[in-house]
């Protein structure tokens, strides 16, 4: 390792330290420049995914909230159902040779 490396690795984050060193030691190209067509098109498809998703979610939520309607009907249903039979269940039960 180098020296200056090794006087900040004597601290509590020694290995990030130590990374960020190295990192910053590493020399780095310039980026490259986007054609306006490119970034035109990227802008256009991220505005457009969002158009689409937001009528997507309003083409949805009503479908999810009237399932979670039917949903809660039935389940109430079964509750109903479940609890019929147990009193069925207990009243038959019920005899002289408990």
């Amino acid at each position: 390792m180098p020296r200056d490396v090794d006087a900040v690795t004597s601290g509590k984050h020694a290995r990030l330290s130590a990374a960020l060193i190295l990192f910053a030691k590493v020399k780095m190209v310039p980026p490259v420049q986007v054609s306006a067509l490119i970034k035109t098109a990227r802008w256009s498809a991220l505005l457009v995914g969002i158009v689409y998703g937001k009528q997507r979610y309003d083409y949805l939520k009503p479908i999810a909230a009237e399932e979670r309607r039917v949903e809660e009907a039935e389940k109430k249903h079964r509750e109903e159902q479940e609890r019929i039979y147990k009193q069925l269940a207990e009243a038959n039960s019920d005899t002289i040779l408990k």
